[in-house]
């Protein structure tokens, strides 16, 4: 019966029994303009110009105007249009039955099949949980990769950013952590992402085992800014719903850069000024907003976080990156110099920190991940002396453990896509190499 009760109390947050109108007075590139109804900003409204109906969402004011953006195209769209907006709108339904389903950012079905009926329904926009009652972050997660698992260990409720340019292997790697890592439900948002790529990505990279325990909501980059944006907040909100539910939730968004873009555009066409390289300062506040979601609570559950961030000409330096790397726990920098020799995952170890490792795996492990760090810097540090034969063994002992190391280390840190790793199995291996 309580069951029953909760299912009719969604249903009736979704219904309104009343509504407010306005009229369309202009429209200029992205933004309509409205007299009405006075409503607040993320609220969603239709627009009905004739035979059209199109949804769209209040970005912002003008005096006594509203300022809105379609979710669709805007042809159709004539002045005196009417606005239609009702209560209830910035909610997610979710349920335990959306494993393994492909959603839109408006929570519409995209793999053919029905919905499951939805027990429940959170908000989209949503405080993070209070930093003094989170509990810490203790316990290790197994990802599968034996590069992070044994160099970049990343523990229950960290929140990591991957940073790479375009085409060095992030949607790969975030495929080998979707299907081996050892948690409960991934989420899963493709933010921007190229049409052709989604069911790659599923097919290939998830693959049925890592789709049957997963949630992807998906929002290409031909779709509006809007909706681009929408999708990491419902993947957020669905992946603290079962958070709350005391699940293990490894939240996965591809990618923070095109999230931001999609903001700088709506930012941009309200009339925000640009700031650095042409982000404006509602960018830098949206991150935060979003990436603080993640994480621990009070209870069981956690959102562990991974992030990518698609740097422009591999300037790891670039406004996005920069400020990701300030608000996450870590990030993994993937190289384009080790992706050219065929070296995937591509993870630069000496550009990548977890910020809590140290907290979270025994000294033993942690010195002997610093040994294999200082095997790699030693080795880049007489590469090309090496590379043309001026350096002659003996004449450093550091740099000649390297030379003898550095090959095991490299056969380490390759891995193949379908072969996971665990992180006692990683473990061992290390000690074989540096013991």
């Amino acid at each position: 019966m309580e069951n029953l009760l909760d299912r009719a109390l969604v249903a009736a947050q979704q219904v309104s029994t009343y509504e407010l109108r306005g009229t369309v007075t202009d429209m200029t590139g992205l933004i309509v303009e409205g007299t009405g109804p006075l409503i607040p900003i993320g609220s969603q409204v239709i627009i009905r110009s004739g035979a059209h109906v199109i949804p769209a969402q209040v970005v912002g004011f003008r005096s006594d105007k509203i300022l809105l953006m379609p979710f669709s195209e805007g042809e159709g769209i004539a002045p005196g249009a009417t606005i239609f907006a009702s209560e209830g709108t910035n909610r997610v339904s979710v349920c335990e039955g959306l494993q393994g389903r492909v959603i839109d950012a408006l929570g519409n079905a995209l793999d053919g099949q029905p919905l499951p009926v939805m027990e429940e329904s959170v908000p989209l926009f949503r405080d993070p949980p209070n930093p003094v009652t989170r509990t810490r972050i203790q316990k290790c997660l197994d990802l599968g990769v034996r590069a992070m698992n044994g160099l970049l260990t990343v523990g229950e409720g960290q929140r990591v950013g991957i940073m790479a340019g375009s085409g060095v292997g992030k949607s790969t790697l975030l495929g080998m952590v979707a299907k081996h890592s050892h948690s409960d439900v991934n989420v899963i948002a493709l933010v921007g992402e190229r049409g052709r790529e989604v069911r790659e990505f599923i097919e290939r990279d998830l693959g049925p085992e890592g789709l049957a325990r997963s949630v992807v909501v998906v929002a290409t980059g031909n779709q509006s800014s809007l909706l681009r944006i929408r999708a990491a907040f419902v993947a957020t909100a669905i992946a603290e719903y079962f958070r709350d539910h005391g699940k293990k939730v490894m939240l996965m968004v591809d990618s923070i850069t095109r999230l931001a873009m999609a903001q700088r555009e709506v930012g941009l066409a309200v009339g925000e000024p640009p700031s650095t390289r042409g982000y404006t300062p509602s960018v830098f506040s949206i991150l935060p907003r979003l990436l603080e979601r993640a994480g621990t609570c009070e209870g069981e559950g956690s959102i562990t976080g991974l992030y990518t961030v698609l740097v422009e000409g591999d300037d790891m330096n670039e406004p996005v990156a920069d400020a990701v790397r300030g608000i996450l726990d870590g990030h993994v920098v993937l190289s384009r110099r080790l992706a050219g020799r065929g070296h995937y995952p591509a993870i630069d170890v000496l550009q990548s920190i977890s910020r809590v490792m140290s907290d979270i795996v025994d000294p033993q492990v942690l010195k002997m991940a610093s040994d294999i760090r200082e095997v790699l810097a030693s080795y880049q540090e007489v590469e090309d002396l090496i590379t043309i034969g001026a350096y002659k063994p003996g004449q450093n002992p550091r740099v000649d453990r390297a030379v003898k190391l550095y090959d095991h280390v490299n056969e380490f840190l390759r891995q193949g896509a379908d072969r996971p790793c665990s992180l006692e199995e990683c473990w061992r291996s290390m000690k074989e190499i540096v013991g």
